[in-house]
């Protein structure tokens, strides 16, 4: 990157299930105007704004922004899966880092309707036509099964039969999410659950349960990035930078019939070696990263992807307690996807609110102990992957 960029402030609204939740403008407001506080910057000093949501009528970006202001400066929307957070903050780095801008917006907001993801588009190609034939082909047709299931239960089911995993290996991340997610006060789901409990819970797909899914969530985050420029001339905070930042997509490598490939192993695995290439830094340098857990499997297999533990290694790493506090590296401090929700456009934004409080120390009772860098995984299918690694500054 060309100059160092900074998160001058963050924002979030608590996350909710679609039946307790606000419109998506009110909750993009919310977290807009926290994240502008939080910077100490007005919405006439911000030059640009991306505005990520999946479900959503175009430009609904624009209207929800209105609510907070009406500047006349561009508003770009995004749309890319589970990962269009991740997608708009990547945008918005690169337009600072670039020298086009120096104090952008990125908010995402989703307002999810309830029950399982689904198309609303059946009158043109699906955007999940190649990756559906993938599937059939390894686990043939099961209408019945929600989408999003099939493809992470099949990955984490290859998985397990790879290594001889145990349902209770993955039943204990859904335990360390909700154990995580008690000391978050933006979390949807709070309760501690045990592992038999989780195991107990409505069978899924493959070694997935019901409590070993992320559910749909209506929530909004936001972040306002700045060039390190701007920050000293208006006396913005400056402590933490984004060091390095990664997008990548699909190559022909998600399609060869490996189904842990097919739902992103690559792809973050890609990125996130250009990140550590860029930063100069290794897995092991890492103390706290928030993961794509939409899943149980999703999270476990994520581990390898990063570099966080060896491949084949997740079941030990997990067993040692490695994934936690008192562990290498805490992750999901917030409770990721599995407790604090997926609002889809907010997820990537809502982890790097999560991170830069960690960093500054502003993470109370989820505090992680001397932390300096903090790893971001963001990941969509269809598909794009995010990787971003934040810095201390002093």
């Amino acid at each position: 990157m060309s100059a160092r960029v900074s998160v001058a402030g963050v924002g979030m609204v608590p996350f909710a299930t679609p039946s307790k939740s606000d419109t998506y403008d009110v909750l993009a407001e919310g977290a807009v105007a926290a994240a502008l506080a939080d910077a100490d910057v007005d919405l006439a000093q911000v030059q640009q704004a991306y505005a990520g949501y999946v479900y959503g009528d175009s430009t609904s970006g624009q209207n929800a922004l209105y609510r907070v202001g009406m500047t006349g400066i561009p508003v770009i929307n995004v749309n890319n899966n589970c990962s269009t957070g991740s997608s708009a903050l990547f945008l918005a780095r690169q337009a600072v880092a670039s020298g086009a801008a120096d104090c952008v917006l990125a908010f995402g907001f989703e307002q999810m309707q309830r029950g399982a993801l689904k198309s609303h588009w059946d009158d043109r190609p699906n955007a999940f036509g190649r990756f559906d034939d993938v599937l059939e082909k390894a686990l043939g047709a099961d209408l019945d099964v929600p989408m999003a299931a099939r493809y992470f239960g099949g990955a984490g089911a290859a998985y397990a039969r790879r290594y001889g995993t145990k349902p209770e290996t993955f039943a204990a991340i859904s335990v360390k999410a909700r154990t995580h997610a008690a000391n978050n006060p933006y979390a949807v789901f709070r309760d501690p659950v045990t592992i038999e409990e989780v195991l107990a819970s409505p069978p899924i797909y493959g070694p997935l349960t019901r409590l070993q899914c992320c559910p749909p969530t209506c929530g909004a985050a936001a972040a306002v990035i700045v060039s390190d420029e701007f920050a000293r001339k208006h006396g913005l905070r400056r402590d933490v930078a984004i060091r390095a930042q990664a997008m990548t997509t699909d190559t022909a490598s998600s399609f060869d019939g490996d189904l842990m490939r097919l739902v992103g192993y690559d792809m973050s695995k890609a990125a996130a070696h250009q990140v550590y290439e860029a930063a100069g830094v290794s897995p092991e340098d890492i103390r706290v990263a928030e993961l794509h857990d939409c899943f149980t499997a999703n999270e476990l297999i994520t581990y390898e992807a990063l570099g966080l533990t060896g491949e084949g290694t997740a079941e030990k790493f997990i067993a040692d307690g490695d994934n936690t506090y008192g562990g290498r590296v805490v992750t999901n401090p917030s409770g990721g996807l599995l407790s604090k929700g997926h609002p889809l456009g907010a997820t990537g934004l809502a982890q790097c609110a999560e991170l830069v409080w960690q960093l500054r120390g502003q993470a109370e009772a989820r505090q992680v102990d001397n932390v300096h860098l903090a790893l971001q995984h963001n990941i969509g299918l269809g598909g794009a992957a995010v990787v971003t690694l934040y810095e201390k500054v002093s």
